[in-house]
């Protein structure tokens, strides 16, 4: 990269127990709509992130085109008081919402040029490709408890291990298990 990394990137993501964030066809609905039964409230220590206390902390979202479209269907942007970048190499710029760029390096860019302190980053492959390159700092993960087969995997492949550092975690009434990590960078050889 050319510019320096003066953000945190910062993930916090639903995934099924079996590692896919959406269906093969981009549906959440196991996620956004599941069935309500009674769970065992499970308590920890300290607590995971959760959306009320990881969201207000956010000044700028990177997404990808998925990720894009499905919230540009919500009835509201909820995005409003936010800066986001949309990472597509197809995608129209036509959104005044959003800036549309076509690689990392210039995600990158705009993050810097932006002042952005504090980054969510949002949607399997943008997040794959954030880690692989070392620009997530924290990363959240809510666990459903169902297992939906097929879909979408959160992480995809990578090219080595990413070692974690757990944080935080509880687990809420819905039984999801929610767990904050650090990610852990490799100690330069001297």
């Amino acid at each position: 990269m050319n510019h320096p990394k003066t953000w945190t990137g910062r993930v916090l993501i639903g995934v099924s127990l079996d590692g896919f964030i959406a269906r093969s066809d981009g549906d959440i609905d196991w996620l956004t709509n599941p069935p309500r039964h009674p769970h065992q409230l499970v308590e920890s220590s300290r607590h995971a992130q959760s959306w009320a206390t990881f969201f207000p902390a956010i000044d700028h979202l990177v997404m990808g085109r998925g990720t894009y479209e499905k919230v540009a269907s919500f009835p509201e942007w909820p995005y409003a008081d936010k800066q986001v970048i949309v990472l597509s190499t197809t995608l129209p710029d036509d959104d005044e919402r959003v800036v549309v760029v076509r690689t990392l390096e210039r995600a990158c860019s705009a993050l810097v040029q932006g002042g952005a302190r504090q980054v969510y980053v949002d949607g399997g492959q943008v997040i794959g490709l954030f880690l692989r390159n070392g620009l997530i700092d924290e990363l959240t993960t809510s666990h459903a408890p169902v297992l939906i087969g097929s879909g979408l995997p959160l992480f995809g492949a990578l090219e080595h291990d990413i070692r974690l550092t757990l944080l935080a975690s509880h687990a809420t009434q819905d039984g999801m298990v929610h767990a904050t990590y650090r990610v852990e960078r490799p100690t330069p050889a001297l």
